[in-house]
């Protein structure tokens, strides 16, 4: 398979993707309504790609190891940079920074566990209810990273992002917590 396939390219834009969008909150004097918009712009095609480098991989039987490999680094560089600029930004303040620790720590838990097992030769699966989670972070960080400009659009923007946020953290318990288990398993056959 080409490195340079469309999905890995939509992949690789992906990655590209997150210094643009953290640009758009950390130059001098942002964010503002406009950067924000365009943050958001810059972001929904980002995550937008993450549904079809996977659908368009399969489809066109151009899956490889380098697009299952960058994928979920992809999908955890975009969810990670935004959550710390909008911690900085202070659109996530408050008690709401725990939900955004919560989801942290568990990208960091479940890679690092991916990548103790891989050493044994085993694989944890992505799960469906892992995919509605990355779902849930993607329309979240969607809602936050317009934040206080979509308000005009959209009154309580920010209230929505910050709910889809808490329900992303909880579904990212129970999905760490399941891989978790799956891999401690793992650990006492052995």
């Amino acid at each position: 398979m080409s490195a340079f396939n469309l999905p890995n390219m939509l992949t690789y834009g992906r990655i590209l993707a997150v210094p643009a969008v953290v640009a758009c909150f950390s130059l001098p004097d942002l964010p503002t309504p406009t950067s924000r918009w365009v943050a958001l712009s810059l972001y929904t095609i980002a995550a937008i790609t993450d549904f079809f480098d996977g659908y368009l991989a399969r489809a066109w039987h151009q899956q490889s190891a380098l697009g299952r490999m960058l994928d979920p680094i992809a999908d955890k560089l975009l969810i990670a940079s935004l959550l710390l600029v909008l911690v900085d930004a202070r659109t996530i303040h408050g008690w709401t920074v725990i939900a955004a620790v919560i989801i942290l720590c568990r990208e960091i838990l479940v890679s690092g566990l991916r990548e103790f097992l891989a050493e044994l030769r085993v694989s944890l699966p992505v799960t469906w209810l892992a995919k509605w989670k990355t779902t849930a972070q993607l329309v979240a960080v969607g809602f936050l990273v317009v934040g206080p400009a979509g308000e005009h659009v959209l009154p309580g923007t920010t209230t929505i992002g910050i709910v889809l946020l808490w329900i992303s953290a909880l579904l990212t318990l129970y999905t760490g917590f399941d891989y978790f288990w799956a891999g401690v398993r793992h650990l006492i056959e052995e």
